[in-house]
């Protein structure tokens, strides 16, 4: 790699907004990244809650050398009232996790469902004029859907279980039809008979819930006899590397996208939006994901 990165007085700064964020990967992700591109930027978490966000951010606006910034929880929807202008994505979930500071005016985009996106097309899967099932409409199952949708999505078959989760998605899924003319509809994931009939009919099958994740877990919400060797099956859980679902459609020979595609291509694409840079995907997951 040379030289390592050495910060002077023309280093510029991209930071993290959220609270907890001591956690997160993207620091050591996105400064190795710059580093071997030779961006002279530097990556920082600033732990901040959802109160001091429009503060922390009219702040960083007049600072020079800040070019934008990664926002997770709980900063997502509270940091919007700040910015001037929002792309599709985030307009449409309400939600935004990065901002681009281009001389002053501030967009907001959110990048988890392009992301998503990329990995499918890293296996050669393009959403146009597919028929999804998504399984899990919380953070990250909006965020896969609308992107679907934005991206050209014939018919998008949404399944959760009821609560607060469940309500949010019923708001969203009429939003997704007006907006972008796919067929989304909503359904409740304890109707098995169902769900087995909407999977059966689908070209992709995206689990977008929690479950699966962890170290040993055994657990699907899908049960083998409801796959087949055509279905693509996707995952947007990344620990482990492959959660049981795609074990089990690797099995009888289906293409999957695991998690870890969904989260260096929502990290690639937030190096596009702020220096136009192509991540080196490769060598980042090479050093820092590989098993």
């Amino acid at each position: 790699m040379g030289e390592p990165q050495r910060i002077t007085g023309h280093t510029h700064l991209i930071t993290l907004l959220g609270s907890p964020v001591a956690h997160s990967s993207s620091p050591v992700t996105h400064n190795l990244s710059f580093e071997k591109l030779g961006i002279d930027t530097v990556y920082l978490c600033l732990e901040i809650g959802a109160d001091e966000v429009g503060e922390v951010v009219n702040g960083l606006k007049r600072t020079v050398g800040w070019d934008g910034s990664n926002v997770t929880m709980p900063c997502k929807n509270a940091v919007i009232p700040f910015l001037d202008e929002l792309d599709p994505a985030a307009e449409l979930m309400d939600a935004v996790n990065v901002i681009k500071n281009d001389n002053g005016k501030l967009k907001g985009y959110n990048t988890d469902g392009a992301g998503f996106v990329w990995g499918m097309r890293q296996k050669g899967v393009d959403p146009a004029g597919k028929t999804v099932t998504l399984i899990g409409p919380g953070g990250a199952g909006s965020a896969v859907a609308v992107q679907l949708a934005l991206d050209g999505a014939k018919k998008l078959n949404v399944v959760g279980r009821q609560g607060k989760t469940f309500e949010r998605a019923r708001d969203l899924v009429p939003r997704i039809v007006e907006k972008t003319g796919c067929d989304a509809q909503l359904f409740d994931i304890a109707d098995q008979d169902n769900l087995r009939k909407l999977i059966a009919e689908s070209d992709v099958l995206v689990n977008a819930s929690n479950v699966g994740m962890g170290a040993g877990s055994t657990e699907s919400l899908v049960p083998v006899d409801y796959l087949r060797p055509e279905l693509v099956v996707c995952d947007t859980v990344y620990f482990p590397r492959e959660t049981q679902l795609i074990l089990d459609a690797k099995a009888l020979g289906c293409v999957t996208v695991p998690g870890l595609g969904m989260m260096i291509g929502q990290a690639a694409e937030g190096e596009r939006i702020w220096y136009d840079a192509e991540m080196p995907v490769d060598f980042i997951v090479e050093q820092l994901f590989s098993e």
